[in-house]
């Protein structure tokens, strides 16, 4: 793979390629398949940034003769761009004044600090974040407080060993005073002896306590990765490939307005609280086994004991928080109501150009809001004048600029160019002719094998680059076959995101796996579980209730009409 990369970032790769299909007078579709196969190595080898590699559509289709150069840049900058501006403005005021860590900190204090309860605690208050935040950051807010509480468990436990092993064991010191406070116990025959540390703790040795609790390191860094990616699926803007998709849809098909925030979030949110109960039941069981039922008074006063010292360091609700929470449920209430499908949303106020508004209208109008409302109130005289002071916003440009992804923007940018691409050139339309004969087999098989083929793909390409690349793809394919093209996109969509067996499949593994509490084969093992279990439940949910929402079953009147010789199979 390293030699791969060096050829392909060598500054010879592009002249010899290029040059003899540049003198070569072939069809647009051929330039064009070209074009998608370059990127597509680029993005999967990341021999260069994923970004600089979304760039090439940028020069190679006017030098094809594909697109024009100012045709090719418009696509840079979508709506897409928009709606995720003001979502980072959100993102920035929430981690700014630590909302999130006081979310996830009040969450698991109410499941409770029982090992089992505890991790479905820090699994749903992660799950909850990456529903708005990045799932990357995430996972980087909860993992310190998740190896906190296990340091913390582990302590616990050696002294809980250590006492009941000194009082069991036959081959005992003299119980030792300590300052007439404080009376230990301890093994002189076991091989890993404690060592008296403090008059009131004792101190196990750091390899066997790593050795003997890994369990417990193990199951709470993966908690942490899975619940990041799966909390992730169930809003538009949780994950790039939502917004990847959402985005490339809309522009594919325009007479279709069904995929808005309220639609996805109610499609999805089933979909994700199964997977994440499911991977709760299945870390557990592989890790831990069933200990639900019993009581580890050590641990449970251990963890509680870090969670509520965390969350007093807190202290009380400061005025940006409240601001920013105010905020955040506006934004969402407005992405819910604007076009909700079973009521008229507040869109329809504007009866003559409702069409004009989406999501992002409401993302932006609420994200300028961080940069106009102060920091702080005004603080008053004795006589209750007010005094003057230096004017700061909840969140100030700087700050945005240090938490927007500017290489997800430019790598779904250089995406919409490659659809684009694929539309003017025909090329969509050929692969269309070439599945036609996929229309003989049963659409679950299609959907399956799509499915399949995306998970397997994106555990060793970024999640933005896979979805990116299969959409032109697909989209076609279900045209061909002749079903409704959400029953293979979404699918495809929601599985993408399935990146749980390696530590490079997506930031958040890399985040949890960076601590060294897990191996490979640790994150491959679980990770396999988590991945047949996100299959099987998407299967059931666009088999079952996504049908009814979308009229699935029913060929739309809004695809583009694409001669077919076959049936569809169902």
């Amino acid at each position: 793979m390293k030699i791969l990369r060096y050829l392909l970032v060598y500054r010879r790769f592009l002249l010899i390629v290029l040059t003899p299909l540049l003198l070569l007078p072939l069809p647009l579709e051929a330039e064009c398949a070209y074009t998608l196969f370059v990127i597509a190595i680029f993005w999967l080898t990341e021999a260069l940034p994923l970004a600089v590699s979304a760039l090439l559509p940028a020069f190679m289709f006017p030098l094809f003769g594909i697109m024009g150069s100012k045709q090719v840049a418009s696509a840079y900058f979508k709506d897409f761009h928009l709606l995720l501006i003001g979502v980072i403005c959100l993102a920035t005021s929430i981690e700014k004044w630590n909302l999130h860590k006081r979310v996830a900190l009040k969450m698991v204090m109410l499941v409770g600090v029982n090992p089992a309860w505890l991790m479905l605690g820090f699994m749903v208050s992660c799950a909850f974040l990456s529903m708005w935040l990045s799932n990357t950051s995430a996972a980087a807010m909860v993992m310190p407080i998740v190896e906190a509480v296990a340091q913390q468990i582990i302590r616990a436990e050696a002294e809980a060993d250590e006492l009941e092993m000194s009082c069991s064991n036959g081959s005992t010191n003299p119980a030792l005073e300590l300052d007439g406070r404080h009376t230990l116990q301890f093994c002189l025959c076991h091989p890993h002896s404690a060592v008296i540390d403090t008059p009131s703790t004792i101190k196990w040795p750091e390899e066997y306590l790593k050795d003997k609790y890994s369990g417990i390191f193990k199951v709470m860094c993966l908690c942490v990765a899975y619940s990041a990616t799966i909390g992730g699926l169930t809003t538009i803007t949780g994950t790039s490939t939502n917004l990847i998709f959402t985005e490339h849809f809309n522009s594919r098909y325009p007479g279709c307005q069904c995929i808005n925030f309220g639609s996805w979030f109610i499609l999805s949110i089933p979909i994700a609280v199964i997977i994440l109960l499911l991977s709760w039941v299945w870390l557990q069981w592989l890790f831990l086994g069933f200990e639900c039922g019993k009581k580890k008074t050590s641990r449970e006063e251990a963890s509680s004991k870090v969670i509520q010292e965390e969350y007093k360091k807190l202290g009380p609700i400061s005025y940006p928080e409240t601001v920013t929470l105010v905020l955040f449920i506006l934004m969402t209430l407005l992405w819910f109501t604007r076009d909700p499908g079973f009521i008229p949303g507040w869109s329809s106020l504007f009866p003559k150009y409702k069409s004009y508004i989406t999501d992002s209208t409401a993302a932006l109008v609420i994200g300028l809001l961080f940069f106009i409302i102060p920091a702080k109130t005004l603080p008053r005289t004795s006589n209750g004048e007010n005094t003057v002071f230096d004017y700061t916003p909840l969140i100030t440009w700087k700050e945005f600029q240090s938490c927007m992804p500017w290489e997800i923007a430019i790598l779904v940018g250089g995406g919409f160019a490659l659809a684009d691409g694929c539309e003017v050139s025909k090329l969509s339309e050929w692969v269309a002719s070439k599945l036609t004969p996929l229309g003989s087999l049963p659409l679950w098989l299609v959907i399956l094998i799509s499915c399949l083929i995306v998970t397997s793909v994106t555990e060793v390409a970024s999640n933005p680059a896979t979805i990116t690349i299969f959409l032109p793809i697909l989209s076609p394919l279900a045209e061909a076959i002749h079903v409704n093209p959400l029953f293979i996109l979404i699918p495809a969509t929601l599985c993408t995101s399935f990146a749980f067996l390696l530590p490079v499949a997506n930031p958040a593994n890399a985040i949890v796996f960076s601590y060294g509490h897990l191996t490979i084969m640790d994150m491959v093992k679980a990770g396999l579980g988590i991945n047949i279990i996100g299959v099987a439940v998407v299967m059931l949910a666009i088999m079952t209730w996504i049908v009814p929402i979308f009229d699935l079953y029913t060929y739309p009147s809004w695809v583009p009409n694409i001669p077919t010789t076959n049936g569809t199979g169902l």
